[in-house]
Order: C-alpha cells, then sequence, then structure tokens
C-alpha cells in the first residue's frame, strides 16, 4: 500500500492544487515517522516480546489508513500520515527479525529471500493496484484498501507469529531513546526542509546542528547504558558495517528515481495512472522472481559474492535509465529498469542475509531495526535530495525564476533534471560497488592468511 501512494502523488496534487513541494510530504511524513522510531520500536520487541509489539503495529496502521482515506485536506492527510509511519516502523523492523529467528543459519538466505520475493509482490500490487483504484474510483480508496489489508494482517499476527520469550532482566534505555529519537527527527526535517528553503537557510542548519548534538550524545549515552537502544559493538562487524552503508546506497538511488517516475511518465511521456502502476512494477517483478533465487545462491556461494553480482547488476541498469529521454518508449523503459530489478533482487536478499547473520540472536529485533533504518533513511535523502537535485537542476536549464515548480516546465527541461540526477545515482552506486568488491576481497584474503 505505501508504493500504491507515490503514484497517486500527481493526482493529490491537482485534487487540492498543491505545488510539488508540498505533496512530497505524504510520503516524507510516512518516512520521517518509520525513521525516528525504528531503533526504538526495535530494541522494545527484544524486550517485551516480539509478538505483542507486532501485533500493536498492525492495529496502528489500520487507524492511519483509515484517517488518511477520509481526511479533508492535503494538511490533514500529512498530518495522520505519520500514524501509519509509526506502526510501519515496527512491521519493519521486526518482520525480517521474525524470519531470522525461525531458520537455522545454514536456510537463512532462502528464508530470507523468500521473505523479500513476498514484500516484492506487496509492492508490484502497489503501484498497479493503486493506479487502477485511482482511475475506477478516487484516490481515497488507495488509503481504504490498506485498512483491509491490516484487518488480514492482524488477524495472522496474532493467530500464526510465534510467542517468543521476551528478555529479562533488562530495562529500556530511556535516554538512548530520547537522544536517537531528537537525531533522526532532526536529520529527516533538515533534509526535508533543506529543498524548499535551501539547504543555508538558518533553521535547516539549526536542524543540521540538533541532529549532530544529538548522536554525540547518544553515542556517549549508550558506551555506558547497561542495556543501550542499540549495541554498538555491533557495528564492530564488518559484514553489518559494509552491509548497511551499501544497502543505503542503493535505497537512496532506487527511492528518489522511483519517486521522480510518475512525474516522469506522466508529465513527459502522457501516461495514465493506470499505466504508470504497470510499468513501475517492472522492477519489484523482477525482485519477485530473484529474491528466492539470490537467497538460495548466498546460502550456496557466500553472501558478498552474490551481493557484488548485484551491485554490478544495478550500476548497469542505472547507466541505462540515464538514457530516457522525451521519447521513450514503454518498451524502453522496461528494457532499462530490467538490469535494476535484476540487481536489487540479488543485492538486497544476499546483503539481508550477511547483516543479519552478522547479529546476535537475542538481539534480531535490532538488527532488522538497523536494516530497515537504513531502507527508510536512504528513502528519506532520494526523495528529498535527489528531488531537490532534479527541481533545481531543470528549473537552472530555463529562463525561469529560481522556485518556479519543475513540474510546470518543458518536458525537455524536466528530462534533463532527470538525467542529472542519474548521474548523481551512477557515482552513489560506483561508491557502493567499491565498497562491497573491498570487502569481498578483504574477507577472502583474510581467510587465506594462517
Amino acid at each position: 500500500m505505501a508504493t500504491g501512494v507515490n503514484v497517486i502523488l500527481p493526482t493529490l496534487s491537482k485534487t487540492f492544487d498543491t505545488p510539488f513541494a508540498t505533496v512530497q510530504w505524504v510520503v516524507l511524513a510516512y518516512l520521517m515517522a518509520s525513521i525516528a522510531l525504528l531503533p526504538i520500536v526495535a530494541r522494545l520487541a527484544d524486550l517485551v516480546g516480539k509478538h505483542k509489539v507486532y501485533f500493536v503495529a498492525y492495529a496502528l496502521f489500520a487507524l492511519g489508513s483509515l484517517l488518511c482515506a477520509l481526511a479533508p485536506s492535503i494538511e490533514v492527510l500529512v498530518a495522520v500520515r505519520t500514524i501509519q509511519g509509526i506502526g510501519s516502523a515496527a512491521l519493519a523492523a521486526l518482520g525480517l527479525a521474525l524470519v531470522t529467528d525461525a531458520f537455522p543459519a545454514e536456510e537463512r538466505g532462502r528464508a530470507i529471500g523468500v521473505n523479500g520475493a513476498v514484500i516484492s509482490a506487496g509492492i508490484v500490487l502497489g503501484p498497479s493496484l493503486g493506479g487502477i483504484v485511482a482511475d475506477l474510483a478516487s484516490w481515497r480508496w488507495v488509503f481504504a484498501g490498506g485498512v483491509l489489508v491490516s484487518g488480514v494482517g492482524l488477524l495472522l499476527a496474532w493467530r500464526v507469529v510465534p510467542r517468543y520469550e521476551a528478555q529479562r532482566g533488562q530495562r529500556f534505555d530511556v535516554a538512548g531513546a530520547a537522544t536517537i529519537f531528537t537525531s533522526l527527527l532532526s536529520l529527516s526535517l533538515a533534509l526535508t526542509l533543506g529543498q524548499t528553503v535551501g539547504f543555508g537557510a538558518a533553521s535547516v542548519v539549526a536542524l543540521f546542528a540538533v541532529a549532530l548534538v544529538a548522536a554525540v550524545a547518544f553515542v556517549a549515552v549508550e558506551r555506558r547504558a547497561p542495556s543501550p537502544v542499540v549495541d554498538l559493538s555491533l557495528f564492530r562487524s564488518r559484514a553489518l558495517t559494509v552491509g548497511l552503508i551499501s544497502g543505503l546506497t542503493t535505497f537512496v538511488a532506487i527511492s528518489g528515481v522511483i519517486f521522480l517516475m510518475p512525474f516522469y511518465l506522466e508529465g513527459v511521456l502522457g501516461y495514465s495512472p493506470a499505466q504508470m502502476g504497470v510499468l513501475m512494477a517492472v522492477v519489484p517483478i523482477v525482485l519477485v522472481v530473484m529474491a528466492p533465487v539470490a537467497g538460495w545462491a548466498a546460502d550456496r556461494f557466500g553472501e558478498r559474492p552474490v551481493t557484488l553480482v548485484g551491485m554490478i547488476s544495478i550500476l548497469v541498469g542505472y547507466l541505462a535509465v540515464g538514457t530516457l529521454d522525451t521519447d521513450t518508449t514503454a518498451l524502453g523503459y522496461i528494457v532499462r529498469f530490467l538490469p535494476v530489478g535484476l540487481g536489487m533482487g540479488i543485492f538486497q536478499t544476499s546483503n539481508n542475509s550477511a547483516i543479519m547473520g552478522a547479529v546476535p540472536r537475542g538481539s534480531s529485533g535490532v538488527g532488522g531495526g538497523l536494516l530497515s533504518l537504513t531502507r527508510f533513511l536512504g528513502q528519506v535523502l532520494g526523495t528529498a535530495v535527489l528531488a531537490s537535485v532534479w527541481a533545481a537542476r531543470s528549473v537552472a536549464r530555463s529562463s525561469a525564476p529560481s522556485g518556479t515548480d519543475a513540474t510546470t516546465l518543458a518536458p525537455a527541461l524536466q528530462v534533463a533534471g532527470l538525467q542529472d540526477v542519474l548521474t548523481v545515482v551512477q557515482i552513489g552506486i560506483i561508491a557502493g560497488l567499491v565498497l562491497v568488491a573491498w570487502d569481498w576481497w578483504y574477507g577472502r584474503h583474510a581467510r587465506s592468511t594462517p
């Protein structure tokens, strides 16, 4: 359902007579609520029991979906999207942790691969169904569908999710939770506001400063806390650290590009929401197919070689996507995005398996939370920063004054700005590829040295 919202952003912009910069908050408010609370709910789940937190998360998501469907204005819609984001934080963190806890290490890759395929299937259905529903009925029914999905989730969470025993004798780290919440929320707000008021604005600089101070305070608190929100010693694991950083680069890229695609497909190529939903399903469809295969390959050949193959495919895909223009056909669009979907399916499964394998079993909730945090933070960075780059570069190539809504510019100018964004994306993926290649080489060298 979350991906279905991206398809209706142009529709929301027209319905509420809202500019591009404002309608982004429908996505960003959801992401910021998820980001700020992810590490907290992940740790809370390890302490009080994953099944309890999982059930409450579905209830919150259902409530948020209902309120979104009834929202009378764009301001109210943005506000209630935060409720969905809170529920999403727990669902994202705990889903992978529950799968990891349920399977032995030698089957972890395949289990995570199947989990990834199911998630990708939902990503496929989101844009497709979202576009069809928006065409046939109303954008409100896109959110109403989340109520039904959440109801099924609530039933399954109550009946199926195992009642793992919670950790005993540990207290929740309130100071650590407060500092990491402040840091992540301030960072998200700074990245989001920066694209509208400028990253040099006093308010944005102040938010960045608060985020930095809170992050330093968080590290100081966690080093002394008997039961920290995030055990910083986990980052001594090369597999965990490399996996999180390289994963962040791919999430920034895919989130920013996918966010901009509805504006390209509708504003430049003239496709309807339903047609956009079908075209944007290319990447997740390939993910559905490749995720289980990549999980088997990770169990068979090791996680890092498979991850490296995935990163190479992602880079090839974005080099191809960088050639999109005003005359691109539907087939041309699909062919360009196929390597991206192929690479993401291979990379995510093997990388997720490596990350969860590096976390002690009793801290799987925190491990899943960190992994999900990189995904959501990547979405905010991709949506806010890359969308800002697109808008700024499109306007810069025109004679329009600064601050002009990029969606009102000529199609050729919008495409030129999109190509500039793809150049930034390609540089980021190359950096992630180099990091993964180094980790693979270092691991082989370490194993071969007595």
